[in-house]
């Protein structure tokens, strides 16, 4: 099977466990792993945590260099400040559209669905939701249900960090099965 290509676009304040914990089970599933930033830049997260996360972790890339046909995969992580931030970025939107247009998977945790949101993406959708987000996902056509992690299609929603364990066990597997 090839080498699955995951992204994770995130910005300043990100959920440092959020990113770290799909960061590192993505690299150990053996999937190579790009963290996108405004500019490439490094950011730090809301605890303190900066990406690049380690010595050996490739540069952030620039938003700009997100393509679909370089992916298998996108996962949009929480935190309350860096999806708001990322949400505005055009050329992030375009790219989680185009995963969805595609068929590829588009995972969003806690905050992350936010993202989706703005990218136009959950009308008709079955997710679940952090309590926060909840309203904002039904104002945006989904049909938000009950439930750790779902899966709609290519969509994977997760409602609480707590739950990161299985949300990443899924959206590897989903990402796994459409690779074959």
């Amino acid at each position: 099977m090839p080498r699955l290509r995951a992204a994770i676009p995130t910005g300043p304040g990100f959920q440092d466990h959020d990113v770290i914990y799909t960061y590192y089970r993505l690299k150990e599933a053996g999937c190579e792993v790009e963290v996108a930033t405004a500019g490439g830049d490094p950011v730090t997260g809301k605890y303190g945590v900066g990406v690049p996360l380690d010595r050996r972790a490739a540069p952030c890339i620039p938003f700009e260099a997100l393509a679909v046909e370089d992916y298998d995969l996108v996962v949009l992580t929480g935190g309350h400040e860096a999806p708001d931030r990322v949400r505005q970025v055009r050329a992030v939107l375009e790219f989680v559209a185009g995963m969805d247009a595609a068929g590829k998977v588009v995972a969003g945790l806690c905050h992350g669905p936010w993202i989706m949101i703005s990218a136009q993406i959950m009308r008709g959708r079955r997710v679940c939701a952090y309590a926060g987000m909840r309203d904002d996902m039904i104002n945006a056509g989904a049909d938000v249900v009950e439930g750790d992690v779902i899966v709609d299609d290519n969509l994977v929603t997760c409602s609480y960090y707590g739950e990161v364990g299985a949300f990443m066990k899924t959206v590897i597997e989903l990402a796994e099965r459409q690779a074959r």
